[in-house]
């Protein structure tokens, strides 16, 4: 079950911007309130970020709920969600990836622009999954914007553990190095001009189960996660207990229209699927 944190607004500051790849860009955040942070405990670990518009300035101290209360709408932040590629505790440092498409959306051309000072405001961090240990096996499944939980778990894996990872990037270009102390086969999959998950879907349903107990974590756009949570949960049978699986994100919305409508859409599922 995923951690509620409280909705405090804190905040970072940019110590470092590294391009990644064409399409992923790193922001590394440290200092403001990252010591106050209890962060560390899942891999998929997430913070919201809230962007101002605009022209938009806050009164201090910065209070998202006093500014819902006093402001225009349109002066509001605007609130997007990030995993925590990783944490480094000892300095403390926050890494941030995000996937940037052009000037399309808040937080990629945001991330373009970063310079080393700017502050971040977040809420957070919360979070829900981790390997687990006794698992005999572990499936990971997911689209760019699962990239950093799933490079953090493959990080977080027990040693020699049985991983079979799949990962849809557009091209080989976006393509990342990936460490991990467990026994892993990663398939790296090559989208092109084909539908979001398509070949996840493919990947999935090709792979030859291993036997004894699975652990799965599959995130991404919220059609082909769909999919897959019905081809795990009701075709292989696959109690809920053993799966992390969410849409992420949902083609043809933005994070606040997805998020609107995302309980009423998992409620369906549900009902379709099974909890």
């Amino acid at each position: 079950m995923a951690e509620r944190r409280g909705r405090k607004a804190r905040t970072g500051v940019v110590s470092r911007v590294e391009q990644l790849t064409p399409h992923m860009v790193r922001v590394v955040l440290t200092g403001g309130d990252l010591a106050e942070l209890s962060i560390g405990e899942y891999t998929d670990h997430y913070i919201k970020i809230l962007f101002a518009p605009p022209g938009a300035t806050y009164p201090e101290p910065f209070d998202v709920g006093a500014i819902r209360e006093t402001m225009p709408a349109e002066t509001w932040p605007v609130i997007r969600t990030y995993t925590i590629r990783r944490w480094v505790p000892e300095i403390p440092e926050m890494w941030v990836d995000f996937v940037v498409h052009g000037d399309a959306g808040v937080a990629g051309p945001w991330a373009t622009q970063a310079k080393p000072g700017d502050l971040v405001r977040f809420m957070g961090p919360g979070g829900g999954y981790a390997p687990d240990a006794q698992a005999d096996w572990h499936l990971l499944a997911g689209d760019e914007s699962a990239l950093p939980a799933i490079a953090a778990a493959l990080e977080a894996m027990p040693s020699g553990a049985q991983v079979k990872a799949f990962i849809e990037v557009s091209d080989a270009d976006e393509v990342q190095k990936l460490e991990t102390p467990s026994d892993a086969d990663i398939k790296w999959l090559y989208r092109a001009d084909q539908p979001i998950g398509r070949q996840l879907v493919s990947a999935v349903r090709e792979l030859d189960f291993p036997s004894g107990r699975l652990q799965a974590f599959v995130h991404g756009e919220a059609n082909f996660v769909k999919e897959l949570r019905r081809y795990l949960r009701v075709e292989r049978e696959i109690p809920m207990s053993q799966l992390s699986i969410s849409g992420y994100w949902r083609q043809g919305m933005n994070e606040d229209g997805w998020q609107s409508s995302k309980r009423e859409w998992n409620q369906q599922v549900e009902a379709e699927q099974g909890a």
